[in-house]
């Protein structure tokens, strides 16, 4: 008789919050809050997408969606993010479309934690 296990994704984002504080100090509390704002729903929108692209088989599409994502995530200090980003464009480099199904999945997890904390650290007012 098969057993089945449940498996619980639980993994926490990685934000540099030293680079919101770079912002911040840089631009100012206005400009910086627009800035974040404006890179978080691009990035948002990247990632829209990149599941289009995934589920249209158009890989080319799909890079140049991650590179312009993984810009946006350094911009904003989400490097948990960008690793995840690369992982994704190793599996697609490497054809391995079982992998990029579950790195894709893994991305999309880890974007809605690491957009949420950004939110919830800009709520601070640095």
């Amino acid at each position: 008789m098969a057993q089945v296990s449940r498996f619980t994704c639980d993994e926490a984002s990685a934000l540099d919050p030293a680079r919101i504080v770079v912002l911040y100090a840089q631009l100012g509390q206005v400009a910086a809050e627009h800035v974040i704002s404006t890179t978080m729903e691009d990035i948002a929108q990247h990632l829209v997408a990149i599941e289009k692209s995934a589920k249209a088989h158009q890989w080319a599409k799909m890079i140049a969606d991650l590179e312009l994502m993984i810009a946006l995530a350094e911009q904003i200090g989400l490097s948990s993010m960008v690793l995840v980003a690369q992982d994704l464009q190793s599996c697609i480099d490497a054809n391995d479309h079982i992998a990029q199904a579950a790195v894709l999945a893994r991305l999309m997890r880890l974007a809605d934690r690491s957009l949420t904390e950004v939110w919830d650290l800009g709520d601070l007012r640095l």
